[in-house]
């Protein structure tokens, strides 16, 4: 009996023990300072301070808008459109995978545009690196090239067709058509472009299926799909010819 009571003694002290441990840790944690974040708008004690924050909200809003940017002003439009419809006419499924066909037309995009980047750089960048233009010229500089290069790929009837609907006064030039009328009918002109290069694409392999289904019916293979007799000869038709050397030659100078 002396025993339990001695062992029970010695329980009740160890949970004791155990309580008091946390406590002080807690204790302990509670002495170091615990640090806060402020978020406020102050007074700028200067003008340029407040150009240089708005130069950065801008930039940021920029920065926010590339991807927007790259695919509405470039070629990037005419070139996934165009490889979306080679893999539907090849019928590989996803392959290659869109990350493939995105990259691709990036790069391809990047080695397009570059004569036109290279402009913006020594028109507009450079001169306002060395302070020899303001902001504002060096924004109308750099919308130059790409306006030109724009024009080159619209067609008349899409720049009509957005100047009636914003019922702006009849251009006489095409430096009275605004940026904000352009974007739009070069988007769609790139669109007609890219689906009237989809439909030729679609033609040789087209035949291939025609030509496989009627050979399967003739034989009485109804339960057997054409889709898997054809793909092999529409792949080996593509490589024969050396596809893909001739799908981006062509597009890369349908923009020349």
């Amino acid at each position: 009996m002396g025993n339990r009571v001695r062992w029970l003694i010695l329980g009740v002290m160890a949970a004791g023990l155990l309580l008091m441990i946390p406590s002080a840790g807690l204790a302990q944690a509670q002495a170091w300072p615990i640090p806060t974040v402020k978020i406020g708008v102050g007074e700028a004690k200067d003008p340029g301070e407040v150009s240089v924050l708005i130069q950065i909200l801008i930039l940021l809003t920029v920065l926010s808008l590339a991807p927007a940017i790259i695919i509405m002003m470039t070629s990037f439009t005419r070139l996934i459109v165009v490889f979306s419809f080679l893999r539907h006419a090849l019928g590989t499924q996803q392959m290659p995978p869109n990350q493939i066909l995105i990259g691709l037309s990036l790069f391809l995009t990047v080695f397009i545009m570059a004569p036109i980047w290279q402009a913006v750089d020594e028109k507009a960048l450079t001169p306002y690196k060395e302070k020899k233009i303001s902001q504002a010229q060096a924004m109308e500089e750099a919308l130059k090239p790409i306006r030109q290069f724009m024009f080159k790929q619209t067609r008349e009837k899409d720049l009509a067709l957005f100047v009636n609907i914003a019922k702006i006064p009849q251009p006489k030039n095409a430096d009275d058509i605004p940026t904000t009328i352009l974007i739009p009918a070069f988007m769609i002109s790139e669109l007609k472009t890219a689906f009237q290069i989809g439909c030729v694409l679609y033609i040789p392999f087209l035949v291939i299926d025609m030509v496989v289904s009627s050979v399967i019916l003739s034989m009485g293979m109804m339960m057997l799909p054409p889709i898997m007799i054809s793909l092999p000869f529409k792949v080996l038709l593509f490589v024969l010819v050396d596809g893909w050397n001739l799908l981006v030659g062509s597009l890369v100078k349908s923009f020349y």
